[in-house]
């Protein structure tokens, strides 16, 4: 188990629920559109927002921005010790740093004392294009350099009293990133933030990081997660929240199951589904509920459903539980479906 760290007022690792991230799109000096963007992140689910320091205007504003969200916000630093301390001093949750650009030993120390005395965590992440020579040079373009490389970083900040760290090695590669983040488990107890970096866009990315993502957390790895997409990061923490679901790790939703039908279909299920999944977008409620084609397997194979619906010639099954509710006309049976679903909504 890794060790439990605390960003804001989130707790990770250490057997704590796991964390979803995101990054801002918005120039983070101007405050207005940031905090717009942070809003609209934490109504889809998001935990953590990350946000880019490249000036001292973004750096400052981190403290207005605080001001108007609860969400804890992480400052995104590069090649600037001055612009790390002086996103910690204007309120920052917490630091994401790469110790090998932000300067020599005397500045690394300089943002490790900052760390120290304002007692939040950093974390430190390694991607493929961040690897150090030498490691490249003995191991190539590998996990275990990918990993080392983090690792190394990790050494120079506990060699400065540093401690509290979170740590991410990311590829856009989905077999590296996976091996990678398994040698790290191995190794290491600090919490693990997963991601598919520069996954791009579309249903490509979706697979990629669910994929990666997902196989991570089967194996019981990872703290929090960020899906990486070229979209609105609105959509990322959709995602995000879809891959926890799959993984069992959120049960706090109602999960829609349904069959990709046949055949033997005889209703519109593909439509009935899509208007089920709308209805219950958001719903905060422990509950499966099934649509089902045909009255061969539905019942069968959705026998857990709390509510469920398979269609017949002419007529449709509601079930519950693998027991059959009613047998209902076709014309009839959405709307009962739907006045069954919402009194299990609402009880």
């Amino acid at each position: 188990m890794t060790k439990s760290i605390r960003i804001g007022k989130i707790g990770i690792g250490g057997g704590q629920p796991v964390a979803v991230q995101s990054m801002t799109t918005e120039k983070t000096g101007d405050v207005s559109k940031c905090v717009a963007q942070i809003i609209a992140l934490q109504k889809a689910g998001c935990d953590i927002v990350r946000v880019s320091v490249l000036d001292e205007e973004d750096a400052r504003a981190i403290g207005k921005i605080k001001g108007e969200v609860s969400l804890p916000v992480v400052a995104d630093v590069h090649f600037s010790a001055k612009l790390a301390v002086l996103s910690v001093e204007s309120g920052a949750d917490k630091l994401r740093i790469n110790p090998g650009n932000i300067g020599g030993e005397r500045e690394i120390a300089r943002v490790a004392d900052c760390l120290k005395a304002h007692k939040i965590p950093v974390r430190v992440g390694a991607n493929t294009g961040s690897i150090e020579r030498h490691f490249l040079e003995k191991y190539g373009r590998s996990a275990e350099a990918l990993a080392l490389s983090a690792l190394e970083n990790v050494a120079v900040l506990e060699k400065h009293g540093v401690f509290d760290i979170v740590l991410s090695v990311k590829a856009s590669d989905v077999p590296l990133t996976l091996a990678a983040y398994r040698y790290l488990a191995e190794r290491t107890d600090y919490p693990l933030h997963l991601g598919v970096t520069e996954a791009g866009g579309g249903d490509a990315a979706i697979v990629k990081s669910a994929v990666g993502i997902g196989a991570l957390l089967c194996d019981g790895i990872g703290d929090t997660i960020r899906v990486s997409l070229t979209d609105d990061p609105v959509r990322e923490v959709e995602i995000a929240h879809e891959i926890l679901r799959a993984c069992k790790l959120e049960r706090n939703y109602v999960e829609v199951v349904s069959c990709p039908t046949c055949g033997r279909c005889r209703y519109d299920c593909m439509a009935l589904s899509q208007r089920v999944r709308e209805r219950v977008r958001g719903v905060k409620k422990p509950l499966k509920v099934a649509v089902m084609g045909c009255v061969v397997n539905g019942p069968g194979e959705a026998r857990d459903a709390d509510l469920g619906i398979a269609g017949g010639e002419g007529e449709c099954l509601l079930f519950s539980r693998g027991e059959i509710l009613q047998k209902i006309p076709a014309k009839d049976a959405e709307e009962e479906f739907f006045r069954r679903l919402f009194e299990l909504l609402e009880a």
